[in-house]
């Protein structure tokens, strides 16, 4: 079992309260769900009105598949219109 664990930090500069980000991370973590059926959650940065960090785990058989949906997903989210990646850092863990 391989899995691919991706950190992206993202800047939501038109967020004026933490009620606008929850609404922009709510929205992007939903369709990351759906487009691409991994476990995402906003882990850092909470209780920053412009910031959020994201952490995506993707299970697979082989290193290659995890990397290259992660791969994916940072693409996705590098073209959020109301969010931008200002830094990622990947891994995958051999279990």
């Amino acid at each position: 079992m391989v899995i691919g664990s991706l950190l992206i930090t993202l800047q939501i500069p038109d967020s004026a309260s933490l009620k606008d980000k929850r609404q922009v991370v709510r929205s992007l973590v939903a369709r990351l769900r759906r487009t691409f059926n991994i476990a995402v959650a906003e882990v850092g940065d909470l209780d920053k009105w412009q910031l959020a960090t994201l952490g995506v785990a993707a299970v697979s058989g082989s290193s290659r598949h995890a990397d290259e949906m992660c791969q994916k997903v940072l693409q996705f989210v590098e073209n959020e219109a109301e969010a931008m990646v200002t830094g990622s850092r990947f891994e995958i863990v051999h279990i």
